[in-house]
């Protein structure tokens, strides 16, 4: 028998009194430990979704429970096991990094505990600026301050709103380091992220969610397996103008330059075709100098997902 989720969302909406409806009839469970990646387009509802969750927004109906707590009839049970990383940097300028982490930790009513707060500040390369101002950090750092706020006063489930949003790429890939180290500590991290190759990189499953409906939440290797394509780039020694008729009855296209045929095909069926469709083109004419495959990204499958009906 499977273990009762971490955090459980059902049958959420929030509708507001304008007639505009963030969410709708959400419902999503998060499995203790696991990383998991909400990906949308401006609008979706992630934040308004983790917002929820976290008690900032009340719904209109539906329900919640973090660690078996009702975030609206157990709030401070259940906010007390969580951490929330906001998009903004917001922090007090003139404030030390160590006061501003103990404050945190402190407004959960958690006793000081510095061996704690000094390992958390380590684990997160900040030793060396406890004690500056911090007016005095970088951007980056900035984050990494946001994220020991969060994680202060110990909870079992970190939100990241956007974590790298506006960071460099090397940056971003700390960061990235940061969130797998977490995870190995056994915290449950939930993202929303604009950058479909950090869901990618670091998630254990994704949410799409768009106009306030989960469209699916699925194991990031799975999702890739069932929704991928894989295309085959035949090169060809010489350009063609056209394709010949019986390659374009196979569904093969042209590339832009007329040195290659593309052919895409589906990697979960039985039979791509691709030795009878080689044995065609060479019946055509046409001489192949290289093949290459290659497969969807995530980014690829995302597009499809959210995309308006045409």
């Amino acid at each position: 028998m499977c273990a009762k989720p971490i955090v459980s969302v059902q049958n959420l909406v929030k509708s507001y009194d304008s007639g505009f409806t963030a969410l709708k009839n959400v419902s999503l469970d998060i499995e203790e430990g696991e990383i998991i990646a909400l990906l949308g387009p401006n609008g979706a509802g992630k934040t308004t979704l983790i917002s929820t969750i976290c008690g900032i927004i009340v719904p209109t109906s539906g329900s919640v429970t973090v660690g078996g707590h009702d975030t609206l009839a157990e709030y401070r049970a259940a906010r007390k096991m969580i951490g929330l990383v906001p998009q903004e940097v917001n922090l007090e300028p003139f404030e030390k990094v160590i006061n501003t982490v103990r404050f945190s930790r402190g407004l959960f009513g958690m006793g000081r505990d510095d061996a704690y707060l000094d390992r958390l500040l380590g684990q997160l390369s900040l030793s060396d600026k406890r004690d500056q101002k911090i007016l005095t950090l970088s951007g980056g750092m900035k984050r990494r301050v946001l994220i020991a706020k969060a994680l202060s006063h110990q909870p079992k489930v970190l939100f990241l709103d956007e974590p790298t949003a506006g960071v460099d790429v090397e940056l971003r890939k700390d960061m990235w380091e940061i969130i797998a180290d977490l995870k190995k500590n056994g915290t449950t991290i939930i993202l929303t992220t604009h950058y479909i190759e950090e869901a990618e990189a670091i998630a254990d499953r994704i949410g799409v969610i768009n106009k306030g409906e989960i469209l699916l939440v699925e194991e990031k290797s799975a999702l890739m397996a069932r929704m991928g394509r894989k295309q085959l780039r035949i090169e060809l020694s010489a350009p063609i103008d056209t394709v010949p008729e019986a390659l374009a009855a196979r569904g093969l296209e042209r590339a832009p330059d007329g040195r290659a045929l593309i052919f895409t095909y589906d990697t979960r069926a039985e039979r791509t075709g691709i030795t009878s469709l080689l044995n065609e083109v060479q019946k055509a004419g046409l001489q192949m100098s290289d093949l290459q495959t290659r497969q969807s990204s995530l980014e690829e499958i995302f597009v499809d997902l959210v995309k308006e009906p045409s």
